[in-house]
């Protein structure tokens, strides 16, 4: 079975145009940097040459990358989702043992920005909250022992 990649219709969008661009500009400017370079004489110890080459290898890699996820793509529709458990979408306020509290939106595994709040439904984090109520106790599985939390709220 192949990998299902969940996110928003904006998020899907976003990566289309990166790879609009990829496809378009940016191999057209990487192409011209191959070119130059190849203007500079031998190839051999030719250090911008290898340079635009490594950044071509990139960026096909990127496209690539992007494609797969597209063709794999499931759109969560938001709107249909319960309220009342926690869903791909939901904004989460969990309190920890020590009284903290603090605010996650679960996303799909592409959107993820840890740093900032934002999870994955794939994280430990995230598997552990799916599903639960307001109320409810998790348990989050961490290299370092179990960590337990209590969902708070809910937000849409």
């Amino acid at each position: 079975m192949e990998k299902e990649y969940k996110m928003s219709a904006a998020r899907a969008e976003e990566l289309q145009k990166e790879l609009n661009y990829l496809k378009t500009t940016r191999s057209d400017e990487v192409a011209e940097q191959i070119k130059i370079a190849r203007g500079f004489g031998d190839l051999s110890e030719n250090s911008e040459y290898d340079e635009a080459k490594n950044e071509q290898g990139k960026l096909y890699s990127r496209i690539a990358e992007i494609e797969e996820v597209l063709q794999h793509v499931v759109i969560v529709d938001e709107s249909d989702m319960s309220t009342n458990t926690i869903t791909i979408g939901c904004t989460v306020t969990v309190k920890g043992k020590d009284g903290k509290t603090a605010s996650y939106k679960i996303v799909g595994s592409q959107e993820s920005d840890p740093m900032h709040g934002i999870v994955s439904e794939e994280s430990p984090f995230g598997k552990a909250l799916i599903g639960a109520k307001e109320g409810d106790d998790v348990v989050v599985e961490a290299p370092f022992g179990n960590i337990p939390y209590t969902v708070e709220k809910i937000e849409r």
